[in-house]
Order: C-alpha cells, then sequence, then structure tokens
C-alpha cells in the first residue's frame, strides 16, 4: 500500500476537501463560479454539521469543545460568500488531526525507538554445540545463547566468554559501550560489541529488563489523560472572547462581512494541537534521559511537586552493604557459626541485607542449612527452624522479643547492625555499611532549587542507623523502623501535595502506589516496585528522580507558551480582522501558519535548555 493510500484511509476528509478544492478551481477557470460557490459551500456546510454533531456528542459527555468557533466561522463565511475562506477552514478542521500525528510522531520519536528495537529471536546452543534460532519467547533460564557482533542481547544473562563490550546506550543514556567480564549480568536490550560472544540465560524474555522497559513505554505511548483537561481550561473565555470581538466588529461597522472574517481567524487549532504535542515531547524528552514517564498525566503531576520523600536503602545508599565486623556471643560461638547460622536464615528473606549476609557467609566457604520451617516478618527480620534450634535475625526489638540478653551495639555513620537469638538467648550481631550514593546530595540541592519545600526520610530500618544518613544529607524531618503500611500513611499525611515518593525495594510498592508520584529505582529495583511506580529510572543514579521534575515544570510551562502563543497571535489577527485589515481567505491563510507556530513552540519540549 503506497503511502497516499495510507494517507487516504486513515484522513479521508482530507483528501476529499482537496479534490473539491481542486474541482472548484477548476469550474472557476473554465467559467463555472457559480458551480463553484454553490459546491463549496455545500461541502463545508456538510463538514460544519458533522463536526456540529461531534461537538454536541462532547458536550454530553462533559467536555467543552472548541469546535463551536470553527463551525461558526464556516457558516458564517458561507453565509457572506467567503466560500474559498470556508474550504481553508474545513482543511483546516479535517487535517489538524493530520498534522497533531505528525508534530506527536517526531515528539515521541525517542519514547517509540525502543518498541523496533525489541529482540525477536535468540541462537540457542544446543547439548551438541549445534545452533538453533528459537523465538526470544521459548528461551528458557539456565540455556546458553550465542550472540553475534553488533547483535541485541535477547534476554538477560550471565556472560561464559572471557570478555566482551556492550552498547548499554539505550538501557541506561551511557554512549560509551561498557566492558564485561565472565560470570558479569548482560542486560536484554545491549548491543554486543564486534566479537561473538556467549551468555547463559538468567531470566525468560518476559522477565528480562529490556521487554519491561518495552512494557512501559507502551504504557506511555498510549497515554493521554490529561491533554483535554488543558485546552478545555482555555476554551470558553477563548470562545467567549472571540464572539465578542467579532459581534462588536459587525455592529461597529454594519458590515456581516466583518463578523465572518474575525472568526477565521480565531479558529482554535494550537489549544487543541500544542499541548498533546509538547507532552509527547516531555516524555520523550524523559525516556532519552532513561526515565520512563508511564502516563501524560504523571507529567502535570511532576510540574506541581512540593514535597518529596526517599527511602534509604538502595535508594539514598548504593544498597550494596558489606559486613564490617562479626561479633558473637556466648560459649562455643564463632564468627563462621554465626556467619552460617545467619545467612542459612537469610536465604527467605528478600531484604537487601539479607543478599550482603548470604554472600558474606557463602565467601567464607560456609554451608548453608536448609530450614525447616520460616518466615519472613516484613522490614523486622527472619525467623527459622534451622537444625533443631529456633533462630531469629533481624532487628533488636524484633530479635528482643524472641531472646534475652540482646546488647545493642553503638553504630557508625551508614552502618547497620543485624541481630542473632537462638533458642530465646542472644548470640551476637554483624555490622554493615552501606555507602551514600555520591549523587545524593547534590540531587537534594537541585530539588531544592526546584521549588521542592520540603524533604522526608521514610525508611523501615533503625533509627540509629537512619539518623547517621539523614544528618549526612540535611534531612530535617526522618521517620524510621517504619512498616509498608506505616510508610503509606506517613506519605499520604505529607503536605503540601503533590507528594512524591522514591523507593526500590518490595516493600516500597505500596508506598509507590499511593503517593501523587511514585519513582522507582528501577535499574536495581524490584518488578513490584517498577509496576507499581508512575516513573522509572532506568538508571543506577539518583539525580534523575530530580530530572524528572524538572522535565515536568518544563514541558507544562512549554505548553501552556505554546497555547498563549497562539492565543495572542490569534487576538491580535482578530483585532485587525475587526478593523477590517484582513479578507476571510488571507485571515484562514494565516491561521495556518498560527498552528504551525504554535506546534514549533510546543517541539521545544524535546530539547534541553
Amino acid at each position: 500500500m503506497s503511502r497516499l493510500q495510507v494517507f487516504a484511509k486513515r484522513y479521508p476528509w482530507v483528501l476529499i476537501a482537496a479534490i473539491v478544492g481542486a474541482l472548484g478551481l477548476l469550474a472557476d477557470l473554465l467559467g463555472f463560479s457559480t458551480l463553484t460557490a454553490w459546491g463549496l459551500s455545500l461541502f463545508a456546510l456538510v463538514i460544519a454539521s458533522l463536526q456540529g454533531y461531534r461537538m454536541v456528542r462532547s458536550l454530553i459527555q462533559g467536555h467543552v469543545g472548541l469546535d463551536l468557533l470553527a463551525v461558526t466561522a464556516i457558516v458564517a463565511t458561507v453565509v457572506v460568500g467567503e466560500y474559498w475562506a470556508s474550504l481553508i477552514i474545513v482543511v483546516m478542521l479535517t487535517g489538524g488531526e493530520a498534522l497533531e500525528d505528525a508534530a506527536a510522531g517526531r515528539a515521541e520519536r525517542d519514547l517509540t525507538a525502543l518498541l523496533d528495537r525489541t529482540p525477536q529471536q535468540a541462537h540457542r546452543i544446543d547439548a551438541d554445540a549445534v545452533i538453533v534460532d528459537v523465538p526470544v519467547g521459548a528461551v528458557m533460564v539456565g540455556e546458553r545463547l550465542l550472540v553475534r557482533p553488533s547483535e541485541i542481547v535477547p534476554v538477560d544473562g550471565a556472560l561464559v566468554s572471557a570478555e566482551a563490550q556492550f552498547d548499554e546506550s539505550s538501557l541506561t543514556g551511557e554512549s560509551m559501550p561498557v566492558e564485561r567480564v565472565a560470570g558479569e549480568l548482560v542486560l536484554s536490550g545491549s548491543v554486543n560489541g564486534p566479537r561473538a560472544v556467549e551468555i547463559e540465560a538468567t531470566a525468560t524474555a518476559e522477565n528480562s529488563q529490556y521487554q519491561r522497559i518495552v512494557r512501559l513505554v507502551r504504557e506511555a505511548a498510549g497515554s493521554k489523560a490529561p491533554l483535554v483537561r488543558l485546552a478545555d481550561r482555555y476554551a470558553v473565555p477563548f470562545t467567549l472572547l472571540a464572539y465578542a470581538i467579532a459581534g462588536i466588529a459587525w455592529w461597529v461597522s454594519g458590515d456581516s462581512t466583518r463578523f465572518a472574517e474575525v472568526l477565521v481567524v480565531a479558529t482554535p487549532c494550537p489549544l487543541l494541537i500544542a499541548a498533546p504535542v509538547a507532552f509527547m515531547g516531555g516524555m520523550s524528552r524523559a525516556a532519552r534521559s532513561g526515565i520512563v514517564i508511564k502516563d501524560a498525566g504523571t507529567l502535570e503531576r511532576l510540574a506541581t511537586v512540593k514535597t518529596v520523600a526517599f527511602d534509604k536503602t538502595g535508594t539514598l545508599t548504593h544498597g550494596s552493604p558489606e559486613v564490617v565486623s562479626v561479633h558473637p556471643v556466648g560459649p562455643g560461638m564463632t564468627q563462621d557459626r554465626l556467619m552460617q547460622i545467619i545467612g542459612s536464615a537469610e536465604q527467605y528473606s528478600s531484604h537487601v541485607l539479607a543478599t550482603a549476609l548470604r554472600d558474606q557467609a557463602l565467601a567464607r566457604g560456609l554451608v548453608l542449612a536448609q530450614a525447616d520451617k520460616a518466615r519472613e516478618v516484613a522490614t523486622h527480620g527472619v525467623e527459622a527452624e534451622l537444625e533443631g534450634s529456633t533462630v531469629v535475625v533481624g532487628k533488636p526489638a524484633f530479635v528482643a522479643e524472641h531472646a534475652t540478653g540482646v546488647v545493642r551495639r553503638t553504630l557508625g555513620a551508614g552502618e547497620a547492625a543485624v541481630y542473632v537469638g537462638i533458642d530465646g538467648e542472644f548470640a551476637g550481631s554483624v555490622v554493615l555499611r552501606d555507602r551514600v550514593r555520591d549523587e545524593a546530595a547534590e540531587t537534594l540541592s537541585m530539588l531544592r532549587s526546584l521549588g521542592v519545600s520540603r524533604l522526608v526520610m521514610v525508611t523501615g530500618d533503625v533509627a540509629e542507623t537512619a539518623e547517621h544518613i539523614a544528618e549526612e544529607l540535611g534531612f530535617t524531618e526522618l521517620h524510621a523502623e517504619c512498616l509498608p503500611a506505616d510508610k503509606v500513611t506517613i506519605v499520604q499525611s505529607l503536605s503540601p501535595h503533590a507528594v512524591m515518593m522514591v523507593g526500590d525495594g518490595v516493600n516500597d510498592a505500596p508506598v509507590l502506589a499511593a503517593s501523587d508520584v511514585g519513582v522507582a529505582m528501577g535499574a536495581r529495583g524490584s518488578t513490584a516496585a517498577s509496576e507499581s511506580a508512575d516513573v522509572v529510572i532506568l538508571l543506577d543514579d539518583l539525580h534523575r528522580s530530580a530530572r524528572a521534575i524538572q522535565i515536568g515544570q518544563r514541558t507544562i510551562r512549554i505548553a501552556l507558551e505554546s497555547i498563549w502563543l497562539g492565543i495572542v497571535i490569534s487576538v491580535g489577527l482578530m483585532v485587525l480582522a475587526a478593523f477590517g485589515f484582513l479578507p476571510a481567505v488571507l485571515g484562514a491563510l494565516l491561521q495556518e501558519v498560527v498552528d504551525l507556530i504554535a506546534i514549533l513552540g510546543a517541539l521545544r519540549a524535546l530539547r534541553d535548555r
């Protein structure tokens, strides 16, 4: 199917209007001016009737439309005999959707580029070392795959080859190739370097990083939420102003043509097109920065954020704590024995500290035991039956509920302690340290410069650990030892609104969903957090949370500037038409220029300052 056929199928009235105009011009040249006048006028009135029907349906559904001006302008120009002006308005109305789609297509190009690169096929290496091409959805965890030079990695996997280079720019925004060595994780969506490499799949296609991003982008690209509201906000006053100027011009001049000439330049396409283009441009710009904004409504809320709450572990800190010291208590309890017990119990926890403790136990060459029974108490710790003993691992207050003699340790900056009770007796503690992110202080400073008046830390960690981080970063408000439900209650009580919550873990999913704007650090965060959030940051970079607010503010400002630019120019043209300086046909053509100016202004949302 040719481009013309595609265009005609999608925008039939534009093609019909062009044909009617060409036939009218031909009739004029052949001396059939009366036929041209009747033909163009009749066609314009048909379009006005269809547009009027749509307008009434929109009003019934509660949307104040701007189409009334265009319909009135068509009817008025037909009545006063300006049928060529009527045709231009018809082309503008019927072609408005095509113009908007073209501008929005340019605006969302970066947002949808990911969709075009989705891996479709993988090269599986079977047991006989034979390479078999399979659909990417058929790849199972543990299978070996060949990735040829310059191919997209189909699923998340561990590198089997000794070393390799990958272009991760579509995932992280980092333009320089990234070096990986055997055993390191390679993310789907990365582009392999100049040599063929082997990976071992660590996730199915559905659960791989790239496919998660694609799902988020599809949601974002399909969002239209606030655009009608933004145009409707100006619909009634603009319509009333246009009618007032047109009516006064007619009354003062005594010429009904003035009424039609004013309404011709009052058609509202800048209001209808500028906002959608700006919003799509802002979302596309965010995607290029490694920030997926799931829906256009989030951009509006980002622009009004005045309070930001942060989780601590994995958000303000790197989320990769290291064991600093091990302190066994009691006869026969050694460091290795204590680490073996802790590592065995923490196999049943999803907390970031649990991973560090298990890794430390394995690094010591210890064999972890399987529990007969185990349960995790969210944000508090783990209780398990190990080798005939009841083991409790977690926060001091939690362990103290099950064991006597718990002694709290004095902690330094960035340190956290995990306590252990065995069969009702305190058995020791382990101290871990998690570094504050290098960009954390700069992020808080940027948020203040963007007008955020309240910064809060909301964490499940013990108060002693959280206080060190809060003091280091300059937080004046801290809520520590919070359960997931506590976080929701605290964030919902914060003011001024709108409130943004930044987190990364499974325990953050409820509060991210409950906040006005939930931001998930999705580079290493959980799927639950990413799916609950309104904004997902694809890079392991806290600074992007402030960047999201900046993009939201700039997008709204550009949308409003573009709308007001169109309004101001239209009002200026209306005044000129009211004094008789703009014939109807020239006014209709100038209105098309106004549309283009508004669209070009809205496309500024694609660019940085």
